[in-house]
């Protein structure tokens, strides 16, 4: 078994077993033709424990989360949590888990959302 295969699953609350294969997430993925691996295709690898193939994969930074794939799922399978998942779990096995206050400039733009800071915050703690 995966060692990081537990940590996925717990960071993304996705279950792969619930996946049919159907291709429809693969289908609607605008960065499709970019991805060595299309979003069924992931969710397959992830299923079957192949995870360290993924984490060296470039598809995890292609993807562009913009969870198209999770709206045609007729299984809410959520390939882009997935996704997002096996990337934050690289980042960690790497040591850059964390986001701490001083990595934030001192000066931000003005337009900049307290939402977008908050969110990088919450994504680099799961």
């Amino acid at each position: 078994m995966n060692p990081w295969l537990d940590e996925i699953n717990r960071i993304s609350g996705v279950n792969p077993r619930k996946c049919m294969k159907c291709g429809k997430c693969s289908g609607s993925c605008p960065a499709y033709d970019e991805m060595e691996y299309h979003p069924h295709q992931f969710v397959s690898m992830v299923e079957s424990g192949r995870v360290e193939e993924l984490m060296q994969s470039k598809g995890i930074y292609t993807c562009l989360s913009c969870f198209a794939c999770v709206e045609r799922c007729p299984r809410q399978v959520e390939p882009a949590r997935l996704i997002e998942a096996v990337r934050a779990t690289f980042l960690r096995q790497q040591h850059n888990d964390r986001m701490r206050p001083e990595d934030v400039p001192p000066r931000l733009e003005e337009d900049l959302p307290q939402q977008a800071i908050t969110a990088a915050f919450r994504k680099y703690r799961k």
